[in-house]
């Protein structure tokens, strides 16, 4: 997403603390009151609900606040349409709208021109992009400071390599992945500005073959810690490090939703650590706005570590490690440290 250039317009929304407490004020152009039926869908982009990243977060967030509603999955109640590819994005919305559905998710960047030009298609029906910025009355945004979580996950990379090298793998090319990339850099420079960071992308967000063939390169080359921001990708991150484990000791820090689970081995596990990403909780949030008829369409709402909107897990790092984790995080909240969102601003 352009988070840079749409800073403008997220500057002026309070982080977490505040947003919640905004979703549940903001004002919508629909009649304010209870719609007890009111229906949420989402719409994946290529990693699909099962992804044991975003999409499965926002699923899982879904999934909650309808069973929370007493609603059931389907239509009328809350349902998910999967892309398997950048194609199904138009077809899936135009599904879902087709269906009835009164407020629809798109979910990711990726999404934003579909998103974009189905709400000026179909004003009655609230939309809600993750990732990034669309500036229109029936459209709520969400946004997320990954370049902090990312930060602390290269502390805990810094303070946890034996070897003095690193690995981060991404998706896409994008601005989103770049916030990821370089928080990371930045945070392992700020324990040791001699530690190397290989950076590789996959080109994709589901191919988890590129993601393994990447990550072996990494752990032959003797990198014994890789983050991996890489959706669906990342399964094959994993895949590696536990064919690498078996002869070394390595590590991956996980994205999105905590995936201490993917790194269990027999004999141990592998997850260092996890930047964890609430989209499960926007989703919850913004839905629950809308079914109160107090959709914050119009505005963005920005999600950081003030507030825990994004946060590092204390999964297997050193209690070391967690401390030096922990002093960085006070400063980032106080704002005496400023987070480069691009790598070309390190």
């Amino acid at each position: 997403m352009k988070f840079t250039s749409k800073a403008a317009t997220a500057s002026a929304v309070a982080v977490l603390a505040l947003v919640l407490g905004a979703c549940g004020n903001s004002k919508s152009s629909d009649s304010g009151k209870t719609d007890k039926a009111h229906s949420v869908a989402l719409v994946t982009d290529g990693g699909g609900v099962d992804d044991k990243s975003f999409n499965q977060s926002e699923w899982e967030g879904l999934q909650k606040w309808g069973k929370k509603n007493g609603m059931e999955k389907g239509v009328g109640g809350y349902n998910y349409a999967q892309s398997n590819s950048d194609a199904d994005f138009v077809p899936n919305v135009n599904k879902m709208i087709q269906a009835g559905y009164k407020t629809i998710i798109g979910s990711g960047y990726k999404l934003e021109k579909t998103i974009k030009d189905a709400a000026k298609k179909n004003p009655k029906i609230n939309f809600i992009i993750i990732d990034d910025v669309i500036p229109q009355k029936n459209v709520a945004s969400a946004t997320f400071k990954d370049n902090e979580s990312a930060f602390l996950a290269g502390v805990a990379a810094a303070e946890t390599t034996k070897t003095n090298k690193v690995g981060f793998i991404g998706g896409v090319h994008g601005e989103v992945i770049d916030r990821f990339e370089a928080g990371f850099r930045q945070g392992v420079a700020a324990v040791n500005k001699n530690i190397k960071v290989d950076v590789k992308y996959a080109d994709s967000f589901s191919k988890a073959d590129v993601g393994q063939a990447l990550a072996q390169a990494m752990f032959n080359n003797n990198e014994d810690v890789i983050y991996q921001a890489a959706g669906g990708t990342g399964a094959g991150v994993f895949s590696a490090a536990k064919n690498a484990i078996k002869t070394k000791k390595v590590w991956v820090i996980g994205v999105d939703r905590d995936q201490t689970a993917d790194g269990k081995y027999k004999g141990g596990n592998l997850t260092l650590t996890s930047t964890v990403k609430g989209v499960d909780i926007a989703v919850q949030k913004l839905a629950t706005a809308a079914k109160e008829g107090k959709f914050p369409g119009g505005k963005t709402q920005v999600y950081g570590l003030k507030g825990n909107g994004v946060k590092l897990t204390r999964g297997n790092m050193s209690a070391k490690a967690w401390t030096k984790v922990q002093e960085f995080r006070e400063k980032i909240i106080k704002g005496d440290i400023s987070v480069a969102e691009k790598p070309s601003d390190l």
